[in-house]
């Protein structure tokens, strides 16, 4: 059973850095290429999620004194999975800014670029920051 938890979990880190590489491209098309890199993520999105109903399957199915480590897993891959969907609305957003902006000629104001750097940067800094701690969980757990 577990093994069949660690397969799904390799699939699910794969396909959760083809996703992330994919939303950072997103601001970048335009066009055709951006419809189809959309509906590319939303596809992956969508394949991600039916992965982690997948290994909650899994999870009930392991013995409840090992089901304890599988469960704080799950909480961080559901986590994730959270924060690739906000990455990507974030991306969609970022995109249909960059476009109001060109057609009512504002150049962006460099403190907003700045903000939002800062915030992405602080997001990244809080889930690495619950990784360690689920990581540390797992480790106490063990």
């Amino acid at each position: 059973m577990s093994s069949d938890f660690e397969s799904y979990e390799q699939d699910f880190a794969v396909l959760t850095a083809e996703i992330t590489g994919r939303i950072g491209k997103v601001p970048k098309l335009v066009g055709d290429e951006k419809k189809q890199m959309v509906a590319n993520v939303e596809r992956q999105l969508e394949e991600a999620r039916e992965l982690l109903e997948q290994m909650e399957l899994e999870v009930r199915e392991i013995p409840p004194q090992s089901r304890g480590m599988y469960s704080s897993r799950m909480r961080s891959y559901k986590q994730e999975m959270g924060k690739l969907e906000a990455d990507f609305k974030r991306s969609r957003i970022a995109y249909s800014d960059e476009v109001r902006n060109e057609l009512l000629g504002d150049d962006g104001n460099s403190s907003e670029n700045q903000r939002a750097h800062l915030l992405d940067n602080t997001e990244r800094l809080e889930r690495s920051s619950r990784r360690l701690e689920a990581g540390y969980q797992i480790a106490v757990e063990t």
